[in-house]
């Protein structure tokens, strides 16, 4: 089992690191056991959706509050948090966008959830919102 953390400004020119952070963690865990030239596209996609989210939505008045990732591995389930401190937004009212609207937004939440096993988001635990991201990570073929 592996656990790790990163905080990080409310900014997207930190997205490359944020992205190398966890695609660097999961290497040094599962090295070659991975096929990483299809994983790590699915996981960058995930992850610039999480994390542009929170610093977009989440802390839009929160310029200075910095975003809290966490990483859990276990054997080759992947748990990824994605925490904001900003009001959070009810997904009670989200209706997944359909191909016909002309709606800019929503299309994170659907792209999320197509590519990992499990999303959901907790709003205002310990003072803070928290997207939660689960996915198995194939063995090579």
């Amino acid at each position: 089992m592996m656990k790790t953390e990163l905080h990080v400004p409310s900014d997207l020119k930190f997205l490359t690191i944020v992205e190398d952070w966890l695609l660097g963690c999961l290497k040094v865990e599962l090295g070659q056991s991975v096929d990483w030239s299809k994983q790590s596209n699915r996981l960058r996609l995930v992850l610039v959706e999480a994390y542009s989210n929170a610093v977009r939505h989440a802390h839009k008045d929160l310029p200075n509050a910095p975003i809290l990732i966490r990483l859990e591995l276990q054997d080759r389930d992947i748990a990824l948090e994605v925490w904001d401190s900003g009001d959070g937004f009810d997904m009670s009212d989200y209706f997944a966008p359909s191909p016909t609207d002309k709606q800019e937004g929503g299309y994170g939440w659907l792209i999320m959830n197509r590519l990992m096993d499990k999303v959901e988001y907790q709003l205002q635990v310990n003072g803070g919102n928290c997207l939660k991201l689960e996915a198995k990570l194939p063995e090579i073929a």
